[in-house]
């Protein structure tokens, strides 16, 4: 079973593929001071435990993703018993002592054109990146998008275009479940 300091490692491996920063067992063992091939263990792991999608590019010397992948939201032992919030702050019963990870956010750049989207997204908001532009951060997919399509103003999601596609899909849904429906 993979350890706490293990967890942290594959936290840090994850987001830097997400961010395309293409990390290598030489970066991770650098970084954690850790052997090359426990660093090649823990992408492994990820591998073939966690399911990620991973392949290596020599142009770039390091993984990427080949399809949009998430985390699982905590990794523990079939034993403990785990509890997670709407924000991803997950609390695990190891015995007798209580551990509290959070999951790695998923981020989105969003276009947002009036300032009570701004307001109204406010709890998502991380940073504001020019005029207009704002980086967010969530735990859950559905409940972003269900504020995103509560805001009452214009907003574009910039990135992801997995993101993006998931709402239009939505809406659409939404849609054809309601044409030709007659009031009552």
């Amino acid at each position: 079973m993979i350890g706490i300091s293990s967890t942290t490692r594959i936290q840090w491996l994850h987001k830097k593929i997400q961010s395309m920063a293409y990390p290598n067992a030489q970066s991770l063992s650098e970084k954690f001071r850790i052997s090359r091939r426990q660093a090649q263990r823990d992408i492994e792991y990820l591998r073939d435990q966690l399911g990620a999608p991973l392949a290596y590019l020599a142009k770039k010397r390091g993984y990427y993703y080949l399809s949009p992948y998430a985390l699982p939201s905590v990794i523990t032992t079939q034993n403990d018993e785990t509890m997670m919030d709407d924000e991803g702050q997950i609390t695990t019963e190891a015995g007798d002592k209580t551990v509290i990870q959070l999951q790695i956010p998923y981020t989105a750049t969003l276009e947002i054109k009036e300032r009570i989207g701004v307001i109204e997204l406010n709890r998502y908001i991380r940073e504001r990146k020019m005029t207009n532009r704002y980086e967010c951060e969530f735990h859950s997919i559905d409940h972003f998008l269900a504020a995103v399509l509560a805001v009452h103003s214009d907003v574009t999601i910039l990135t992801p275009g997995w993101l993006r596609d998931r709402l239009v899909e939505q809406a659409r849904r939404v849609i054809r479940n309601n044409e030709g429906q007659e009031e009552d």
